[in-house]
C-alpha cells in the first residue's frame, strides 16, 4: 500500500514561516501531480498549491507570493515553504498525489493532515 505522511505543521506567530513536507512511502513507483489543500473550521477543502512531476507549479490567490511549492522527485517528497503567515492561513494542511504504484495503477491519495496555527 501507499501512504502519505505530512510533518512540519505547528504554531507560529503573524509574519513567521512554517515548512511542511510530504513523504510517500510503500508500493510507489512514481508520483504525477501533488496538491497541498487545507480546510479551516466550518470551511469546506481548499486547493492551496500544485506541482506538477515537472515542476510546473499553481497556487490559490490567496498565499501567491508567501507560498512556495516544491518537490524532490528522487524522494518523493514535496515540500510547502510558508513565509510571512497571517491568522487566516490557520487550517489543517492535507497532501494529496496522485500515485502510480509499482503495478502501474494510479490511484489518488490523502495524507492524515497537519495543524497549522498563526496567533495575531
Amino acid at each position: 500500500q501507499v501512504q502519505l505522511v505530512e510533518s512540519g505543521g505547528g504554531l507560529v506567530q503573524t509574519g513567521g514561516s512554517l515548512r511542511l513536507s510530504c513523504a510517500a512511502s510503500g508500493r510507489v513507483f512514481s508520483i504525477n501531480i501533488m496538491s497541498w489543500y487545507r480546510q479551516a473550521p466550518g470551511n469546506q477543502r481548499e486547493l492551496v498549491a500544485t506541482i506538477t512531476r515537472g515542476g510546473n507549479t499553481n497556487y490559490a490567490d490567496s498565499v501567491k507570493g508567501r507560498f512556495t511549492i516544491s518537490r524532490d522527485n528522487a524522494k518523493n517528497t514535496v515540500y510547502l515553504q510558508m513565509n510571512s503567515l497571517k491568522p487566516e492561513d490557520t487550517a489543517v494542511y492535507y497532501c494529496n498525489g496522485d500515485i502510480l504504484g509499482i503495478d502501474y495503477s494510479l490511484t489518488n491519495y490523502w495524507g492524515q493532515g497537519t495543524q497549522v496555527t498563526v496567533s495575531s
